[in-house]
């Protein structure tokens, strides 16, 4: 199939966005990196009036180190943050799972805002902004807001943005000596969805574990931290609990939604699984 006519704009600043966003609301998309929008437009699932291209919003770009946060504009490609010194030192939660992300091509031309922004429940990042306590940087015509990513996520293709705004950067606080981080999925095949996902943080603090985050993706309706199980990390040394006990946590309190290929209890089963890995490999790193 081929796409519904529509009207294209290439915006050249935020402020030739909004005016676009402003004047036709839902009936306009945005176009990063294309990856979701032209498959959407193709299939006719998406049939906007208007596409505004941000390609060339300059605002939108570059990747660096502000204060105690690595922000990553919204705009810059997979492929960018993935070679990024500046993600590998202080976020590399997220230059791990950016080779998971589908095949080079998509890697080469998606962006890390347009991933965020289209709410796959599927996506790795999502899952890793959550874990990371990552803070959305928002824009509009009438100012600028933030929203934590545990607020930015509403359900499959659903975020807190309205009609009116835009993506501007993501902030992640940046790794301290202390952190371990864990990332990992099930696919099929290299390239394909997840059947199940896990982003993993946590500080040691004392010898002991604090803040830990155990947030699974491909498992709900969007990302999913599972708040018991984390619970169970808490105040624990690295090497020194039951895996067993977490995962009985996760079975307990979690009930994996299906998708067409793999159903909720096999989806439970990858969650402890995963799970086990990641609870081996903080113990593997412990001071």
């Amino acid at each position: 199939m081929k796409p519904r006519a529509f009207e294209y704009v290439r915006a050249r600043s935020l402020q030739d966005v909004f005016s676009v966003l402003d004047a036709h609301g839902d009936e306009a998309k945005i176009l990063a990196g294309g990856q979701s929008l032209v498959p959407a437009l193709n299939l006719r699932l998406a049939a906007p009036e208007i596409v505004v291209d941000v390609s060339a919003v300059e605002a939108l770009s570059g990747i660096t180190v502000v204060d105690d946060v690595l922000r990553i504009g919204a705009m810059s490609r997979y492929i960018e943050v993935a070679t990024s010194d500046l993600v590998a030192r202080h976020a590399p939660m997220i230059a791990r799972a950016i080779p998971y992300i589908a095949h080079t091509a998509i890697r080469n031309r998606g962006t890390f805002g347009g991933s965020l922004c289209n709410a796959d429940p599927a996506s790795e990042l999502p899952a890793c902004a959550l874990a990371l306590k990552a803070v959305f940087n928002i824009s509009s015509s009438a100012g600028e807001r933030k929203i934590a990513a545990s607020d930015f996520f509403l359900g499959t293709y659903t975020t807190a943005l309205e009609p009116n705004e835009v993506l501007v950067s993501v902030e992640v606080p940046l790794t301290g000596p202390g952190s371990l981080f864990y990332f990992d999925e099930v696919a099929r095949r290299q390239g394909d969805y997840a059947m199940a996902g896990l982003a993993a943080r946590a500080e040691v603090r004392g010898g002991v574990l604090a803040d830990a985050r155990l947030v699974f993706f491909a498992v709900s309706d969007m990302p999913l931290a599972a708040s018991a199980a984390s619970a169970l990390l808490e105040g624990k040394a690295p090497g020194s609990f039951d895996a067993e006990v977490v995962c009985e946590a996760l079975a307990q309190t979690i009930v994996p939604l299906e998708d067409l290929t793999t159903s909720s209890a096999t989806k439970l089963h990858l969650m402890k699984v995963l799970t086990r890995r990641a609870l081996t490999d903080f113990a593997g790193k412990e001071a």
